[in-house]
């Protein structure tokens, strides 16, 4: 096999990989002070609670509900009465997030976990560990933004 052979056959198998790897990834653009919904919907209705955080933040956890209350473990002040669920219910699956007056700060990658009934309440449902859905926020940063 050529080398020009053997770079475009890496390069397909490469872009197929990016892609599989980022199909499940959703990017929102929002406006500072903009409220904006972070979608998510688990496949069943067992839902016993919600975990959405962001791996750039230490801790991670950004909002955690679990039976039917916000658990404030790990709160963030920073969060403080900016977050809350489209539908508290969970029904039909909907653990999507609303988030109030973005920031730039809040540009980051956030990640959805699930917690099923009848699954062990400190894990999620996922067995593998990964989320539901991931969500790619960028907020415009309007000092930065030049007018024309």
């Amino acid at each position: 096999m050529s080398a020009v052979a053997s770079a475009t056959l890496c390069w397909t198998l490469l872009s197929v990989c990016l892609l599989l790897v980022s199909a499940d990834q959703k990017i929102i653009t929002a406006e500072p002070g903009q409220t904006i919904i972070l979608p998510c919907r688990a496949p069943n209705n067992d839902i016993i609670g919600v975990e959405w955080s962001r791996a750039d933040l230490q801790p991670e956890q950004v909002f955690l509900h679990h039976d039917k209350t916000f658990d404030p473990v790990n709160k963030r002040p920073y969060f403080d009465n900016r977050m809350d669920l489209q539908d508290r219910q969970m029904e039909d699956g909907d653990v999507s997030l609303v988030l109030q007056k973005v920031t730039a700060a809040d540009t980051g990658v956030y990640e959805c976990h699930v917690f099923m009934r009848g699954t062990d309440p400190r894990k999620r449902a996922n067995p593998d560990g990964n989320p539901i859905c991931i969500i790619q926020l960028r907020v415009n940063d309007a000092e930065n933004k030049i007018n024309v």
